[in-house]
């Protein structure tokens, strides 16, 4: 396991306190009906690690998680910690949180106009999509390699690119294989209905895990995923970020 930086000075500006009890009924009374909207498929489709972490953290289905809590079940496993930001990060800080084994998470929750889709990460997509994997001790730490790799590339364009795609395949829209069939553990797939409809249902081509096809891949945030790529295991994409650490630093 990689040492945990403690000083986040680039990312210092954006963390935030959660108020928790600013939260209303009606906004818990939102997550509720998200959650209790994906809980079903996910029983059945999320990889056994997601359904895992789930418990694990103390995730509920009828109130908006304390992020203190969820801190207090998750850095006694794997060291990571689900930490407040303000919003969007840009790029320098967000890596800089990774590495430290800091998941920058927003605390806002979209509206129930809203249930399906959101432009901007919430709390929903960060905690309930990302969060459960986090207790996972190989894919935490991947997710760590993951973010010292692009640390080290910041200023490198084309190679920081390469790198985002590792990410999305992974971390946003990954699949794995289970017991014989696909399972999902991307935050992008777990948290949205209509994505993972759409991947049980075989609309994208699904390709063995390839490092140099992965890095290649372009993809659309737009429109669904053309195709995805299923790992073994989570050992081979911590290995795949090791590789990717050789080939582009």
């Amino acid at each position: 396991m990689q040492p945990v930086i403690t000083s986040l000075p680039t990312a210092e500006p954006y963390l935030i306190e959660q108020d928790w009890s600013k939260y209303t009924p009606d906004q818990h009374a939102t997550w509720a009906e998200l959650v209790s909207r994906r809980m079903p498929q996910l029983a059945e489709h999320a990889c056994e690690e997601y359904l895992d972490g789930f418990e694990q953290i103390g995730l509920r289905q009828d109130t908006i998680p304390n992020l203190a809590e969820v801190n207090r079940r998750l850095g006694p496993r794997t060291r990571w910690n689900a930490t407040p930001v303000s919003g969007f990060l840009p790029p320098d800080a967000f890596f800089e949180m990774l590495a430290a084994r800091q998941f920058p998470t927003t605390t806002w929750l979209r509206s129930r106009e809203s249930l399906e889709y959101t432009p901007e990460p919430d709390i929903f997509h960060d905690v309930f999509g990302h969060v459960p994997m986090h207790a996972h001790p190989v894919f935490a730490d991947f997710l760590q390699q993951y973010g010292r790799v692009c640390a080290a590339l910041i200023h490198d364009k084309d190679k920081l690119e390469r790198m985002g795609r590792l990410f999305w395949f992974t971390v946003e829209f990954g699949v794995i294989r289970q017991h014989g069939r696909i399972r999902i553990y991307g935050s992008g797939l777990i948290s949205s209905h209509g994505e993972s409809n759409y991947v049980i249902q075989g609309g994208p081509e699904i390709r063995d895990f390839n490092l140099d096809q992965v890095l290649d891949q372009q993809f659309l945030v737009s429109e669904m995923q053309k195709v995805l790529y299923a790992v073994e295991s989570f050992e081979q994409i911590y290995e795949a970020a090791h590789e990717a650490e050789k080939r582009l630093l």
